[in-house]
C-alpha cells in the first residue's frame, strides 16, 4: 500500500482512484462498507483520511480518544486491500476551506479522485458546513462520483468508534471486536523499559500508548503480530495495560510477553490484538505472590489461546 501526505498529487498513475473518505478511527464494520462501496474493478481502492485526527487539533487537551494510532490504522487498511492511502495532514488551513473549495481543491484537481463514498453523516469543510448530499452535488459539476452509504449496524444500534471504546472500557474486548469485525490491536514500536520482567522470568516487550483510549487496566490474553525485524509472524501471549502499583509506576504502561520467545524485540514494529480480559492489575505481597499470579494468568491465557 502506498502512502501519500500531501494535498497534490503528482503521480498520473494513481489518479482517477475510487476513495472512501473519513477519519476511519477503528476501521469498524461501519467502516468497512464505505469502503467495500468504494471497490472498482480496473480502479485503485483509495483511502482519504487525516492526520492528525481532526478532534486532536480543535480539542489538543482533552481525554484522549483515539482506537488506533496512524501506523495501526495504516495497517489494519492494508489488510483490506487498500492500494493508495492518502493520509492527509490536517491543519487549520485545512479546516478552513469552504466546502465547495475542498472538493475543488483537494478532490477534484488536487488528487483527481474519480469515486469518493462517504458515510451518510459525513460533514467537511470550514465549520463542518459541507455535508454528504452536498459533496454530492459538487461532484456533478466537478467530475466525481459520489457514493453515500447509510449507516449500519446491529440492531440496538450503529456501528460506532463511541460504543467500542465504551466496551473497551468495560473489559469487553470480544464485545469491541464483534463490532470492529476484527481484535482491538494496540500497535507500535517496542522500546526499552525497567527490564523487570525478565527478573521475574517473563519478559516483555514494551508499548507506548500515548494518544490512544486504553482499555480497562489489567492482564489480557493476546495475539501477537511481530510486523518487523528477523522474528516476523504471529505468536501467543499475555499482556498488562496498568501503571505498575506493585513498583510505584504511575504512567500507564502496556507490557507484553510472548510465550516460548526469547530474542530481542527492540525497536520491532509489533501489532498486539486484545482476545480476552483476565482480570485487573493488582498489588500483591512480595514477588513470590506477583510471580504464582504470572503463571497462573500464562495458564489461563493459553488456554483461552488454543481455542482463539
Amino acid at each position: 500500500m502506498q502512502t501519500i501526505t500531501t494535498w497534490t498529487l503528482t503521480d498520473e498513475a494513481l489518479r482517477g482512484a475510487s476513495v472512501a473518505m473519513g477519519n476511519f478511527d477503528g476501521v469498524h464494520r461501519g467502516h468497512q462498507a464505505v469502503i467495500d462501496a468504494a471497490r472498482r474493478p480496473d480502479t485503485p481502492l483509495g483511502i482519504i483520511t487525516f492526520e492528525p485526527h481532526p478532534r486532536q487539533v480543535f480539542n489538543a487537551d482533552g481525554p484522549a480518544f483515539r482506537l488506533m494510532n496512524a501506523e495501526g490504522r495504516r495497517n489494519r487498511l492494508e489488510r483490506l486491500g487498500v492500494d493508495v492511502l492518502f493520509e492527509l495532514p490536517f491543519t487549520r488551513n485545512l479546516s478552513s476551506l469552504p466546502p465547495e473549495a475542498f472538493a475543488s481543491d483537494i478532490l477534484s484537481k488536487g488528487l483527481g479522485i474519480s469515486h469518493v463514498v462517504v458515510g451518510s453523516d459525513f460533514c467537511f469543510g470550514q465549520k463542518r458546513a459541507g455535508n454528504a448530499l452536498m459533496l454530492k452535488d459538487f461532484g456533478a459539476t466537478m467530475g466525481f462520483e459520489v457514493t453515500i452509504v447509510d449507516l449500519i449496524g446491529k440492531t440496538d444500534g450503529v456501528y460506532s468508534s463511541t460504543a467500542i471504546r465504551t466496551a473497551l472500557t468495560e473489559g469487553r474486548p470480544q464485545d469491541a471486536a464483534d463490532m470492529l469485525g476484527h481484535r482491538h490491536r494496540i500497535d507500535g514500536i517496542v522500546v526499552h523499559g525497567e527490564k523487570r520482567g525478565r527478573e521475574l522470568g517473563y519478559p516483555t516487550a514494551n508499548m507506548r500508548v500515548d494518544g490512544l483510549h486504553l482499555p480497562k487496566m489489567g492482564v489480557y490474553a493476546v495475539k501477537i503480530e511481530v510486523r518487523s525485524g528477523d522474528h516476523k509472524g504471529v505468536y501467543d501471549g499475555v499482556a498488562s495495560l496498568g501503571v505498575r502499583p506493585m513498583f510505584g509506576t504511575n504512567t500507564p504502561n502496556f507490557e507484553v510477553h510472548l510465550f516460548d520467545f526469547k530474542a530481542d524485540l527492540y525497536d520491532a514494529h509489533l501489532s498486539v490484538g486484545l482476545v480476552e480480559y483476565l482480570r485487573p492489575e493488582a498489588k500483591f505481597d512480595g514477588l513470590p505472590a506477583l510471580i504464582a499470579q504470572m503463571d497462573a494468568d500464562s495458564a489461563q491465557a493459553r488456554a483461552i489461546l488454543a481455542k482463539a
